[in-house]
């Protein structure tokens, strides 16, 4: 017998599940999760989007009543993001400003139908204009004019403010958006709606099926992604993130998102240490298409690698994660 015997065994603490469940550091509840959804103009039945398997554009009523699903299954929020039509498409993003617009329909209807259900609209311009970029292009189409967007984007939040939302998101990454935000929300007696900033919103390859769902992918079909690296951070920038999410809470964000979530674990765990704001992490549409994609080919366990993948972006720092395995997870813990 080896005649050395450690005092401290940890194995002790993971001998049996009731040990495991007693000691264990890190929880995912269902109150953490919030439902990204699609809505669309139209009627007839749910649009699956290829990429993402289980997602789909929602019709209005359908989209009623899939919250009140997802309601009924204790998740507290969800995250509405809108497919515009390309009749409705230009190059400044005129849709914004129409009563119509199939987000604030939305917003009135889901509001109206589950009052308790936290609803956060995306504050940002590429569902609106018909070349894909999250605000307005100067003069020469070389770049986002930053200003001028300011001007859209505050427009479009107090109108979904006046629709329902209980937090506008800003997704854009324009300098100044929140300020300016909280500017006319507080000017147009909207002073207690909230700001989830997309604080450190990253230049990746993650959101393919994101653009493909609300149709923002590009302004010409088939050609590469659109370049957005001069408003989206540098992935290999974590002190500028951070910067970026801190100068969010100055200028009044009620709340901080680090997108995507699974590639960027430090900059949340960094941000954590930084703020005591609360924190949201976003599963984006990539993370979620290639966890499906490997276990359709079976190289993963599904069920095994959604939870670990909810678990790590909770353990680095998340007070609440937007996913797309929202309703999925909870409707398997109930």
């Amino acid at each position: 017998m080896n005649a050395y015997f450690p005092q401290r065994r940890h194995r002790r603490n993971r001998r049996r599940p009731t040990v495991r469940a007693l000691v264990q550091e890190t929880r995912v509840q269902v109150q953490d999760l919030i439902q990204p959804l699609f809505v669309r103009d139209g009627t007839g039945a749910p649009e699956p989007i290829e990429s993402m398997p289980g997602m789909y554009r929602y019709p209005l009523p359908a989209l009623v009543e899939e919250c009140g699903r997802i309601a009924d299954l204790g998740i507290p929020a969800v995250a509405l993001f809108p497919q515009i039509a390309t009749a409705h498409k230009d190059a400044v993003g005129r849709h914004v400003r129409e009563d119509q617009n199939i987000l604030y329909r939305a917003l009135r209807a889901v509001k109206a139908a589950q009052p308790g259900l936290w609803l956060i609209a995306d504050v940002a311009l590429d569902p609106y204009t018909d070349h894909g970029h999250d605000g307005l292009l100067t003069a020469d189409r070389d770049d986002v004019d930053n200003d001028a967007t300011l001007e859209v984007l505050t427009e479009l939040a107090v109108r979904e403010a006046a629709a329902g939302a209980d937090w506008v998101a800003p997704s854009d990454m324009m300098d100044g958006r929140v300020a300016a935000i909280r500017s006319a929300l507080d000017s147009a007696d909207h002073a207690a709606t909230g700001i989830l900033a997309y604080a450190a919103k990253f230049a990746s390859a993650y959101y393919g099926p994101f653009r493909e769902a609300v149709g923002s992918q590009t302004a010409v079909t088939g050609a590469p992604p659109l370049d957005k690296s001069t408003y989206q951070l540098n992935p290999a920038n974590r002190r500028e993130a951070v910067n970026d999410a801190l100068l969010d809470e100055r200028e009044g964000a009620d709340a901080l998102m680090v997108k995507p979530a699974g590639p960027y674990l430090d900059v949340l765990q960094t941000l954590r240490q930084r703020t005591d704001l609360p924190l949201a992490a976003y599963q984006v549409s990539g993370e979620y298409a290639q966890i499906h994609a490997a276990a359709r080919l079976k190289w993963l366990d599904y069920t095994a690698i959604r939870d670990e993948s909810l678990l790590a972006i909770k353990r680095a720092g998340a007070d609440m994660i937007l996913t797309y395995f929202a309703a999925e997870w909870a409707a398997e813990q109930a």
